[in-house]
């Protein structure tokens, strides 16, 4: 399984949406759980955009701060989660999807230096023991600064850019400083714009590792919390999102293998090369 962080660039390129879409849309196998943590130093959206403040503040990263100084991260880490398949969930969530949500207030984002470290350190051990996939929602900043060392720890970051001049020519220095943070990084495209693939990847010089339709409709239902339509989870967007979670564990799978071949081996990962 795997850690996979989403990061952004300048402007609004949709990484909470797609993080929220990868989430409800992630292929499982039995007995396995997805976790999305919201690890944005801006704020993160997901309780008052798709739960629309039912939860109030009650769960979320401000909580974990308090625990670590008490030294009880580890105890608290599972409290702060959030069955989407629960009754605090959206309606129609599949279930073993969780959510541990953001901070609602960028100034919050000063009391969680020690939180980050143990945040990668908790996550590794989730994949490592149980075997449940987590995806970081770092927005624009949080692979950078403290909270950079969620990226390091990452089986892969992938930057989400929409194939627009205006997008792309924002990304090329965040993919630049992502690489030489983390080493090599891939592309999530919202597909918006009017370049291609190829288009992207030569202008970026990094390979597009999947691609989501630009549906801003279905998009709603994800980033504010409108209704749901009928057949959502068949939408363009959903089916993009399952077949895109496929593509993300694979590319986190080769990564893996190739900077630690003994520890995939291990893992199974015997075809990555």
């Amino acid at each position: 399984m795997a850690v996979i962080a989403l990061a952004g660039c300048s402007g609004s390129p949709g990484v909470t949406t797609s993080a929220l879409a990868l989430l409800l849309a992630w292929p499982l196998e039995p007995g396995r759980r997805m976790i999305l943590a919201e690890c944005d130093p801006d704020g993160g959206a997901v309780l008052h955009g798709l739960l629309q403040g039912t939860l109030g503040d009650r769960y979320g990263l401000p909580n974990l701060s308090v625990a670590a100084r008490k030294g009880e991260f580890g105890e608290a880490f599972w409290r702060q989660l959030i069955d989407l398949n629960g009754e605090d969930g959206p309606r129609d969530s599949p279930p073993d999807r969780l959510l541990l949500p953001g901070i609602t207030d960028p100034a919050q984002a000063a009391s969680l230096g020690s939180v980050w470290k143990a945040l990668a350190q908790m996550f590794r051990g989730i994949e490592a023991e149980h075997g449940h996939d987590v995806l970081l929602d770092l927005g624009r900043r949080g692979a950078f600064g403290p909270s950079g060392v969620l990226a390091e720890q990452a089986d892969a970051v992938l930057v989400v850019v929409r194939n627009t001049l205006r997008c792309l020519q924002s990304a090329q220095g965040r993919v630049r400083q992502l690489e030489e943070l983390v080493g090599d990084v891939g592309l999530l495209v919202i597909d918006e714009g009017p370049y291609p693939a190829g288009e992207v990847q030569r202008v970026l010089q990094a390979p597009v590792v999947a691609t989501l339709p630009c549906a801003p409709g279905d998009a709603r239902v994800l980033s504010d919390g409108d209704e749901q339509p009928r057949h959502f989870t068949r939408s363009k967007l959903m089916k993009a999102a399952r077949t895109s979670g496929a593509l993300l564990v694979q590319r986190a799978a080769v990564r893996r293998a190739r900077l630690d071949p003994r520890a995939a081996f291990a893992s199974g990962v015997r075809g990555a090369r």
